[in-house]
């Protein structure tokens, strides 16, 4: 194999396009990696770095970009994979100490040598990192403008840390965006009507994980690390990934073997799967799973087939705006609307989120989440519940939400949620708010209606 077709099969230059791929067509990060690992067939070692790589400019992008600015002239234009290619190399010089920084502007000249196909390249990016060396890199603190400062610090817009400065203050917005920095960890579901919370310890511990039990959720576990969906449990349905605060929403519905229950925005099904766990095909209970797409749809049932709950779970490919056109009115016990959002929440798990969002698109979002409450709020029973759940942490799509609704559905109250363990401690006005540094989760709302 030549030195060229070496250089392109590293994680160092898959990183670089993945990178380039993600700013230039809006592709998510983790379907990247995960397409990348499976097409070049990555050992081990080689796919945690990718994706530690991936992740880590990502995460950090902004504070990159910081460090580079003494070193690249203002206003010089530069091809989106070089600027990749440089944050790749600094935040190995910067954050990964277990890799010489010789090797870093090594590789680094050999990637811009192959990609850029003549010498004034990488010279630029051998001059750019052997003067960074040199020099050392320009210290955050002598920001002066506090919200500047942890903008950078954090590596989130600006914008955005003044809105969460806004709403939740300046240190709980520190707290939580240096909480975005840190690796998210593995997280699932077990089936207690197959498997103990004992059982499912002892099973996982002896396939070499360290699981402990969920401090969110009474059939959750956790892990520092690890790949749960490579687990007995997993293959053999008695196990699904999710994450702690989303295993939250559906015992907040309460939902009773004989139930009747709608879940308009259900896909990829987690949620759906969890409700379904609580009701009965003797008994009449089911599920119906709402999505747009039939793809999406089909996902539902084979995760419902491999849970073993397939019996109560019914797919049907419908915009929940349009529930109308297929059911009457009271025909429900439980709605869940699982709503579309901003997905903020997801930051620790999906960085480059917070590089694409406007502050338009709360507003925009919330038009829709009312859009579908509103449809979906006469298919529920009297005295039926209505759970309104998000993977977001902004005011406009949770709280100014459920107040809108509440404001032009008089027959609707809200209800205390009632949830387990530690996030009781994170209900306010009767809502459930878990922001991402709270328990290293996923950041989520979830309020509970009752049709009076």
């Amino acid at each position: 194999m030549t030195n060229e077709k070496h250089i392109q099969q590293t994680s160092r230059y898959q990183a670089m396009t993945i990178l380039e791929k993600i700013e230039k067509s809006g592709s998510y990060s983790n379907l990247l990696i995960n397409d990348t690992i499976s097409k070049r067939s990555l050992s081990s070692v080689d796919a945690h770095l990718l994706t530690e790589l991936v992740y880590g400019v990502l995460q950090r992008k902004l504070t990159l970009d910081y460090y580079l600015t003494p070193f690249i002239k203002k206003n010089q234009k530069l091809d989106g994979w070089v600027r990749n290619l440089l944050r790749l190399s600094v935040y190995q010089m910067v954050y990964l100490e277990r890799i010489p920084i010789h090797a870093v502007v090594n590789e680094a000249v050999e990637i811009a040598k192959k990609r850029g196909h003549f010498k004034g390249i990488s010279q630029f990016v051998n001059g750019v990192l052997r003067n960074a060396e040199r020099k050392g890199f320009p210290s955050i603190e002598a920001i002066k403008d506090p919200i500047e400062r942890l903008s950078v610090e954090v590596s989130m817009p600006k914008w955005l840390v003044e809105k969460f400065v806004c709403e939740i203050g300046f240190e709980k917005t520190k707290a939580l965006g240096l909480s975005l920095l840190l690796p998210s960890h593995p997280s699932a579901r077990f089936n207690p009507h197959f498997i103990s919370m004992e059982e499912a310890l002892s099973s996982m511990k002896e396939e070499g994980f360290s699981p402990r039990p969920s401090e969110l959720s009474s059939v959750g576990i956790v892990a520092d690390s690890g790949h749960f969906a490579s687990s007995v449990l997993f293959k053999e349905g008695k196990l699904t990934i999710q994450d702690e605060s989303s295993q939250l929403v559906a015992p907040a519905l309460k939902v009773a073997p004989d139930h009747q229950v709608l879940d308009a925005c259900a896909a990829p099904g987690g949620k759906t799967t969890h409700i379904a766990q609580y009701l009965s095909k003797d008994a009449g209970g089911k599920v119906t799973a709402l999505d747009l797409h039939a793809h999406k749809v089909n996902l539902i049932k084979e995760n419902a087939d491999r849970l073993h709950v397939g019996e109560v779970v019914e797919g049907m490919t419908l915009d929940a705006r349009q529930v109308d056109t297929v059911f009457a009115d009271a025909t429900f016990d439980r709605i869940l609307v699982d709503a579309p959002c901003s997905g903020l929440g997801l930051m620790r798990r999906k960085p480059d989120i917070k590089y694409t969002k406007k502050e338009s698109d709360f507003k925009q979002l919330q038009a829709i989440q009312l859009d579908i409450l509103k449809q979906v709020a006469p298919k529920l029973k009297s005295g039926g519940l209505l759970v309104y759940s998000t993977c977001t942490i902004t005011t406009e799509e949770n709280d100014q939400t459920v107040a809108k609704f509440l404001t032009e559905q008089p027959e609707f109250e809200r209800i205390p949620v009632e949830v387990e363990g530690k996030a009781k401690n994170c209900i306010t006005d009767d809502m459930l708010h878990i922001y991402p540094d709270d328990f290293y989760t996923d950041g989520f709302f979830i309020c509970c209606l009752r049709k009076i």
